[in-house]
């Protein structure tokens, strides 16, 4: 982890404006005495100090911290801190003595007010402003590597988030096309047992829809109006292997106000009311119902006669359907719809609501 990265918390341009700033305030500070004039010795140490500074900086965001905090051996990392400020305060000591800076000191003093000071202090000297200076300098370092740390360790939990999600949804859609298609294949068949032109309709039909499951859907979403399209073909194309004692209605907005949606979502649904809602010797019926109340919101209703023996169970017999779209309705649309299932209402019934808020 380097803090000079252009993606990073600090830009480079950051940190040369803000060692600018930093540089005004130390390097160049000096007490606020107008006839005072500094000895050259007292600008070199400033300037010395300032690179032992800088140094501290970037020691603890690149070493100290990577190594010791973010590995969780956090009294070495204190320990680090003292060393590193104990360090400093040396380093500023030695400067001190070795350029005779004390003495030179009190010589500027006495020259700035023009008698000799009477009150020295010769004893040893506590550079309270290095240590300051120092601990605001680490302190610093140790933030803003905590949160530049923090802030990528969120982003690589939300890609790896939004790559999970994709994952799963990729898998549900390729548990949800085999099923749809090898229902559909299995009927077309039969047709052509019964009227060849019938299953050429219904051939081209499903060519149709595969084109919009393979092409149409790739992008994740789409229209409306198109997935209202494929619903009705997969309607009509249910329809061709029924007789008279089978009643479909499907009613669908008009006009249609396109919004993107996720493809194949109602498909389940549909699945279930044909595969549990229709018997060789008994009468029965399907509705299906999609509307659109406003432009956001896109209702889905299905119903169909709850035949014996009661197996309306849309997850059917090899568990793909309801927990599937359950599934995919809590990955796409997070607390943005309402699933709504009765397996036995009054009027003998299976039926699913679907209100999905699609903005």
């Amino acid at each position: 982890m380097t803090l000079l990265s252009p993606r990073g918390f600090l830009t480079p341009l950051i940190h040369v404006l803000v060692w600018s700033l930093f540089g005004l305030t130390f390097l160049l500070f000096q007490p606020l005495t107008g006839r005072l004039t500094m000895p050259p010795q007292f600008w070199l140490k400033q300037g010395l100090m300032f690179g032992a500074w800088v140094g501290v900086f970037y020691l603890t965001a690149r070493v100290s911290v990577p190594r010791l905090l973010f590995q969780g051996r956090t009294g070495w990392f204190v320990l680090a801190l003292v060393g590193t400020t104990v360090a400093v305060l040396l380093f500023s000591k030695f400067l001190e003595v070795s350029l005779n800076l004390p003495a030179l000191m009190d010589k500027a003093f006495e020259a700035a007010a023009g008698r000799p000071r009477l009150l020295q202090n010769r004893g040893p000297r506590f550079d309270s402003m290095g240590l300051l200076t120092t601990m605001f300098v680490l302190g610093i370092s140790t933030s803003i590597t905590v949160v530049h740390k923090w802030q990528h360790d969120a982003r690589v939990r939300q890609a790896l988030e939004q790559q999970r999600v994709s994952s799963e949804l990729s898998v549900l859609k390729a548990q949800i096309n085999p099923h749809f298609f090898f229902n559909t294949l299995n009927n077309i068949y039969a047709l052509t047992l019964l009227d060849g032109e019938q299953a050429r309709e219904a051939i081209h039909r499903l060519s149709r829809m595969m084109r919009y499951v393979l092409y149409d859907s790739a992008g994740g979403l789409t229209l409306l109006s198109q997935e209202i399209a494929f619903v009705q073909d997969y309607i009509t194309l249910m329809q061709l292997r029924l007789d008279e004692r089978v009643s479909v209605t499907f009613e669908r907005p008009d006009p249609v106000r396109d919004v993107p949606v996720a493809p194949m979502l109602l498909l389940p649904f549909l699945e279930n009311a044909f595969k549990h809602g229709v018997a060789a010797t008994q009468a029965s019926c399907i509705y299906v119902a999609l509307r659109q109340p406003t432009a956001d919101v896109v209702e889905l209703e299905v119903r169909n006669t709850r035949l014996p023996p009661p197996t309306s169970d849309l997850a059917g017999s090899n568990g793909i359907g309801l927990v599937n779209t359950r599934r995919r309705l809590d990955l796409l649309y997070p607390d943005r719809f309402n699933l709504l299932v009765d397996d036995h209402t009054p009027a003998n019934e299976f039926r699913v609501h679907l209100t999905l808020h699609v903005a």
